[in-house]
């Protein structure tokens, strides 16, 4: 990953093939908390290292974290010796008294907490009990400005619930206009005939417009009012066309998820190509085609649940088991390298000789981690149309470095897709959460770890495993002190209102033994910056919780 607040999953190809997690020049993560001295460490930092603060690809000499998401960069020892590395700590030692600085609970509580959402589901909706009861949900960044984004709603044409994460690389563009486009699209897909005719009338008389989704958004979640009206014409656009295609059959969920996906895509990439003659909306189409976001969107209608998935967020069922326990259920497939099968549609969609290019160092043409996602047209248009519209674009494209670039080994595009893979799971009442996240939980934490937290947290009641020590050596009184912890842990488990806050803080603040270290946590939220992007990813995090009941009483009304 760059550690950049910008680019996070592409680079520029450099020289040096292989990084080190660590450079000399720079301390293991161990070794930076020490240096934290009323924020010293961040001039420190940035001493040492400069990097552009841009949204779009730069060349960064920064670290990466250990799951690394841009191609490999030059080390930082060649830029800054370690022995004058020293000498610049030493010479900055005058500055204070050497004391760690912390942050208070309060403080910890509202980071964790600033933006977190709950919606509980009423009992009775005017059509049917809802298989959900709610959800929760979260967002903690690690870039300037965090490009996850998050969207729930609920259909109000049809049936069933949406919602869904984004995760956004090359800056937050693609991930917003996804978020707040993409439920418009699946819900269109899914409406029947009739209504379809009904909305377009209404547009056509000037009438009111049926409401199509009554959303569910934090007020950190806001909506992209200057191009509202193009994001509409373009829906519109879409609706004739499936008026137009009538055939007279029930919709196919599946088919309406894939289908809403990748023609959001289409249109993402022919609104980039048109342009607009206003400036401020020209150049924010272009940004929103060359950044790129994945997507993992759940449709929850009765006891049918389909998850459409679209590059490496994942979702995870919560199952319980009859002895009490947790276990995991995996809804999703990563689309990238440690996919077997991804890697292997990648080739056979080119040419054999592009079989040892198109699919390099674990990312695609040696560049982009995740194999499916929206946007990124330095991965979908011909060389052709890239010089054109950069050349017809607005000075501040033009001056980009990423968009100057070609991709190497570039042939026979598109090399990426956007289209969705869709699993559907039919509600069990043994399943009782589904937890939707961007990677940055999945770096941290196992499914399995994360399953049972929740779980834990969602019932209150705790499954103690003996306390893993790993290899290191610990004493009676170190060993008292664990237990000690743990008990004060699981006494105070209910400070978070929220699931996905929760696991947040498990996420962020576990240390070696599997618990919560309030003063890890507190290192872990006062990084500066800079800092912050070496140690995880943002952290996007939406916790649904299903209605046993009435999952169990459908499924009784099937048999």
């Amino acid at each position: 990953m760059c550690v950049c607040p910008g680019p996070r999953r592409i680079a520029i190809p450099v020289r040096s093939s292989r990084l080190p997690l660590f450079s000399d020049a720079m301390p293991a993560p161990t070794q930076l908390f020490p240096l934290i001295r009323n924020c010293e460490i961040g001039r420190i930092y940035n001493t040492v290292c400069y990097c552009h603060h841009k949204h779009l690809c730069c060349l960064s000499p920064h670290l990466a974290h250990n799951n690394l998401r841009c191609a490999p960069q030059k080390k930082l020892a060649t830029l800054c010796p370690k022995e004058n590395f020293n000498q610049f700590i030493h010479a900055r030692s005058y500055v204070s008294t050497p004391q760690r600085f912390y942050l208070t609970p309060p403080q910890v509580n509202s980071i964790l907490k600033a933006n977190e959402y709950s919606f509980k589901v009423p009992e009775f909706d005017g059509k049917n009990v809802s298989s959900i009861l709610g959800f929760d949900s979260n967002q903690l960044p690690a870039n300037a400005p965090i490009e996850d984004r998050r969207s729930a709603a609920t259909c109000l044409q049809t049936r069933g619930m949406l919602l869904g994460v984004f995760d956004g690389h090359a800056g937050c563009a693609c991930a917003q206009a996804v978020s707040e486009r993409l439920f418009y699209y699946i819900a269109v897909s899914l409406l029947p005939h009739e209504t379809l005719l009904e909305i377009e009338n209404a547009v056509e008389s000037g009438r009111a417009l049926l409401p199509i989704l009554q959303w569910h958004k934090h007020p950190n979640d806001y909506f992209s009012k200057e191009a509202s009206k193009l994001y509409f014409n373009s829906l519109r656009t879409y609706w004739q066309e499936l008026i137009d295609l009538n055939t007279g059959e029930t919709t196919d969920v599946k088919e309406a998820l894939i289908n809403a996906f990748k023609r959001l895509d289409n249109d993402i990439s022919l609104e980039a190509q048109v342009g607009d003659p206003n400036s401020f909306l020209n150049y924010l189409v272009l940004r929103v085609a060359f950044s790129g976001a994945t997507a993992c969107v759940a449709h929850v209608d009765g006891v049918d649940l389909h998850v459409a998935n679209t590059g490496d967020s994942r979702a995870m069922l919560g199952v319980q088991e009859e002895d009490g326990s947790w276990s995991a259920l995996a809804l999703s497939y990563d689309h990238n390298a440690q996919n077997e099968s991804e890697i292997e549609r990648v080739k056979v969609e080119h040419p054999k000789s592009e079989e040892k290019s198109v699919v390099k160092q674990d990312r695609l043409l040696g560049l982009l981690m995740p194999f499916r996602a929206f946007g990124d047209v330095k991965f979908k248009w011909s060389i052709e149309l890239q010089k054109r519209v950069i050349e017809s674009g607005p000075d501040q494209l033009n001056d980009n470095e990423y968009t100057k670039f070609i991709p190497p080994n570039y042939h026979t595009p598109p090399y990426l897709t956007a289209e969705p893979e869709v699993i559907h799971h039919k509600l069990r009442p043994q399943d009782k959460f589904l937890v939707l996240a961007t990677d940055g939980l999945w770096e941290t934490m196992h499914r399995q770890d994360v399953v049972r937290i929740v779980g834990e947290y969602l019932t209150g009641v705790h499954h103690q495993q003996p306390i893993a020590v790993g290899g290191y050596k610990v004493t009676l009184g170190q060993m008292h002190g664990l237990l000690t912890e743990r008990r004060a842990r699981i006494s105070s488990v209910f400070e978070d209102q929220n699931a996905a806050t929760h696991l947040i803080r498990h996420a962020v603040g576990n240390n070696e033994f599997g618990t919560v270290d309030h003063e890890r946590l507190s290192k872990m939220l006062s990084l500066p910056e800079e800092l912050a992007r070496m140690y995880r990813d943002d952290i996007t995090i939406i916790v649904v919780q299903f209605n046993s009941h009435v999952v169990g009483a459908c499924q009784n009304e099937e048999f």
